[in-house]
């Protein structure tokens, strides 16, 4: 890492492949698995002061490996008066929107919902 203006910084093989990784990584859209309604879910929820968001994801086999994926991606900006909630709140907040708009892909179906929240888990 570097400390102050008098490191040296010295460019290795592993820290060339390790930017082209992350470059690849930031600029390729993700691709976008179509459900398999026979496989669970995990929905992955989050919320700050700005807004709220969740992903929809689902391991599948592709190429004999298990990959997972996303099936859709929502956000929404937060509204004035759910802008006084706690931290919990705003949480508990994006569980029950996140399970509201995608309902289509989880009705009936087996998923998982995962948050850094300890209070929603």
């Amino acid at each position: 890492m570097l400390y102050d203006k008098d490191t040296l910084f010295e460019i290795t093989v592993d820290r060339v492949k390790a930017f082209e990784s992350l470059r690849q990584s930031l600029t390729t859209a993700p691709l976008l698995l179509i459900p398999d309604f026979k496989m669970p879910f995990k929905l992955y929820i989050d919320a700050s002061g700005d807004g709220l968001g969740a992903a929809l994801h689902q391991v599948q086999i592709l190429n004999d490996k298990p990959v997972e994926g996303p099936i859709c991606f929502i956000s929404r900006q937060i509204k004035l008066t759910e802008a006084r909630y706690g931290a919990s709140q705003m949480k508990f907040l994006c569980l029950v929107w996140a399970l509201e708009k995608p309902n289509y892909f989880l009705e009936g179906c087996v998923f998982e919902v995962i948050t850094d929240c300890t209070t929603v888990k």
